[in-house]
């Protein structure tokens, strides 16, 4: 059974789980560790921590917006579980929790942790918090049609229990490439997915460099200064085709803001990739 992630993300980047599990068996990577650089909602590490293939995830997150969710969840879940339960789901609640969240330096972790996951939730769009769906408690889309308290509360309550086994950073990825993974095992996959244009990179618009400025350094630390296992992925563009060109490559389809999107996976060298006889395999693998 899979394990939904407490966060809503567009992409659904848990559909590749099973993809995800195929690399591990095929190759030798079970009972390893797995590194997601743009943690997100880290649907795949924590499903491959949940059914056994990874031993320890360790989920990166520069953005200190979603950091903060992630901090709330593994330091602080009695409280971030109380917040959930006791939150009313009322268009009052919506402005006070955006408040926070447009002034994270006057708030606690735990405080814009619960923001950031209140509004990822109720919001029609999921992450893009930039637009209020007022219109949800007047049309067909209901604001809490996405907070069910129990079953969330039980997500997050899972994760506590295997805190231990989840390592959490709050680095530019050119850092934990150079700092965090020379420290890491040989047996150990890193999934790289590029943040969405529209999506993710929005919320990390306020890092020094610009995403797309930044790209080429961060490609060029991937194919040099990642010893284990990797894989990456970005929106199927040609410049990042030239950058991979001699690499092995897959194409797959995922849904972006209602719309499928071509991505494209790049492995390194030494990474066996399964047999997938079509690319659309990747949604059910």
């Amino acid at each position: 059974m899979k394990f939904n992630t407490p966060l809503r993300y567009s992409g659904g980047r848990d559909k590749l789980t099973g993809f995800m599990k195929m690399i591990f068996e095929q190759n030798d990577l079970l009972g390893g560790e797995y590194v997601e650089p743009y943690a997100g909602s880290a649907a795949i590490a924590l499903n491959l921590l949940t059914h056994g293939y990874a031993s320890r995830i360790h989920l990166n997150e520069a953005n200190p917006l979603i950091y903060a969710f992630w901090h709330s969840v593994i330091n602080e879940p009695e409280g971030l579980c109380k917040s959930i339960h006791d939150a009313k789901i009322t268009l009052e609640e919506w402005h006070r929790q955006q408040a926070i969240f447009n002034s994270p330096g006057d708030y606690s972790p735990l405080e814009l942790g619960f923001s950031v996951f209140f509004l990822n939730r109720v919001n029609r769009s999921g992450i893009r918090w930039e637009s209020a769906n007022e219109h949800g408690h007047e049309g067909p889309w209901k604001c809490d049609a996405r907070f069910d308290k129990v079953d969330l509360v039980r997500r997050i309550e899972w994760i506590s229990l295997h805190r231990s086994l989840i390592r959490l950073y709050q680095l530019d990825v050119a850092d934990l490439i150079q700092t965090v993974l020379p420290t890491l095992p040989s047996k150990t996959l890193v999934y790289l997915e590029t943040p969405w244009n529209s999506l993710e990179s929005w919320l990390r618009e306020k890092q020094t460099q610009p995403l797309n400025m930044a790209r080429q350094d961060i490609v060029h630390l991937i194919k040099t200064q990642i010893a284990q296992l990797w894989i990456a992925s970005y929106a199927n563009t040609a410049d990042i085709r030239g950058s991979y060109q001699d690499y092995s490559s897959l194409t797959y389809h995922s849904t972006h803001d209602r719309c499928e999107q071509t991505r494209i996976m790049f492995f390194s060298r030494n990474l066996i990739v399964p047999n997938m006889h079509n690319s659309s395999d990747l949604k059910t693998a």
